[in-house]
């Protein structure tokens, strides 16, 4: 098994970054797909299908459930899963009263997407990722237009896609386990699933420094900013997934009210140094960000100079453009502008930085990528403006 080493709440804050990089090296990676025991912790009712073992799709009493249930990968998302999730979530929509979804193993809800298969393909051949990105926001929007409540047991590493399968539903229940990132411009990428949508409206510049370092929250601080929606002990959650998949009258509201816990009194723990992130943040450059804290010269800053100086310059600035565009822009807009970036991305239209960070942080695992262009002062505005492009009307995201 993979192992990830969950910290604590101020060691992730200036945590070096050979650590942040293997870690979501350890995070990305996608094992081969094979069926593995359900946590003690999170009993299911009866099995999938073998060909569906990715997913264990079922309807209990009146409520659907998915168990994501790839634990070996750390839940991380491919192709067949997306599609059973996309699936079901059509067929049960006027069938069931709610959906609940959750990670199988002890570790994981969801640790992104399958990213090595993704690029396993080449700038002129990258039709299988084109496809999976699709299909991947098409099931983001969906989860977004659910007409009946969607619960997700953040209960785990939560990164990525698996932001993505959350954070649109209705409701996202966190526990001491959770651990949120969005770690996309290590690998050369972009914050993407709707990151463009949900991070601009994140309190001050929080959003954007989440989006730039790939910076990782835990716990509570998962509801503070507000992409958790409640808190319970990890040990309480089959309590609560009974209390769910028993219930009569469809109130799950009701029933979250009762089972989580009132965190009310939990103090961020980048509550002391928001000041320093929407000022930094709120320059009008990645390179006059990075100015700034310099300028302010605290450890904090220090520990975030660390983290941006080692991530993709292209994919800063591009991540910075797609956050201002997204403040502005629905759940709809956000995924099909993400998906002409996705495209870019793996077209290599201006740089071939996401073959690369996977390569260097997933494959090759030197943790020495080598990006192009290599510093912040030689992305031009060109190569950026560029992967925002409308793209052919038959190539569109269409939702």
């Amino acid at each position: 098994m993979i192992k990830t080493r969950i910290l604590s709440a101020r060691w992730l804050l200036l945590a070096p970054l050979s650590n942040l990089v293997r870690n979501i090296s350890s995070l990305l990676i996608t094992g081969v797909n094979s069926v593995c025991r359900l946590s003690r912790s999170q009993p299911v009712r009866s099995m999938s299908s073998k060909t569906d073992d990715v997913v264990l799709a079922e309807i209990i009493n009146n409520t659907g459930v998915l168990t994501l249930n790839r634990p070996r990968a750390l839940n991380s998302l491919n192709e067949a899963m997306v599609t059973i999730v996309l699936e079901k979530l059509r067929e049960w929509e006027n069938k069931v009263q709610c959906v609940v979804v959750r990670g199988s193993g002890e570790k994981a809800f969801c640790a992104g997407g399958d990213v090595v298969a993704v690029t396993s393909g080449s700038p002129t051949s990258c039709q299988y990722g084109k496809d999976f990105f699709r299909k991947e926001y098409t099931m983001d929007y969906t989860i977004g237009q659910f007409k009946k409540p969607y619960v997700a047991l953040i209960d785990g590493i939560t990164m990525g896609g698996g932001v993505g399968i959350s954070v649109h539903g209705k409701y996202r229940v966190a526990t001491e386990k959770t651990l949120f990132a969005m770690p996309e411009t290590a690998i050369g990428l972009f914050p993407d699933v709707g990151a463009s949508h949900f991070l601009p409206r994140l309190e001050g510049k929080l959003g954007l420094y989440l989006a730039l370092t790939g910076q990782r929250l835990k716990g509570k601080d998962v509801v503070k900013i507000g992409f958790g929606t409640h808190f319970i002990e990890s040990k309480d959650v089959p309590r609560l997934f009974d209390a769910i998949v028993n219930l009569k009258n469809g109130d799950v509201d009701n029933v979250l009210r009762q089972h989580t816990q009132d965190i009310s009194s939990h103090q961020f723990s980048l509550g002391a140094h928001m000041g320093v992130i929407n000022q930094a943040f709120s320059a009008p450059t990645v390179e006059e960000i990075v100015k700034c804290l310099e300028r302010e010269g605290s450890e904090f800053s220090s520990a975030t100079l660390k983290l941006l100086n080692k991530m993709s310059p292209i994919s800063m600035k591009i991540a910075k453009m797609e956050l201002e565009k997204g403040a502005k822009m629905n759940l709809k807009e956000c995924l099909q502008m993400e998906y002409r970036l996705a495209k870019a991305a793996l077209e290599a239209t201006s740089s071939p930085d996401f073959y690369e960070g996977v390569r260097a942080l997933l494959k090759d695992k030197d943790q020495n990528p080598k990006w192009k262009p290599a510093r912040l002062e030689e992305v031009t505005d060109d190569m950026v403006n560029k992967v925002f492009l409308s793209i052919s009307a038959d190539e569109e995201l269409k939702l």
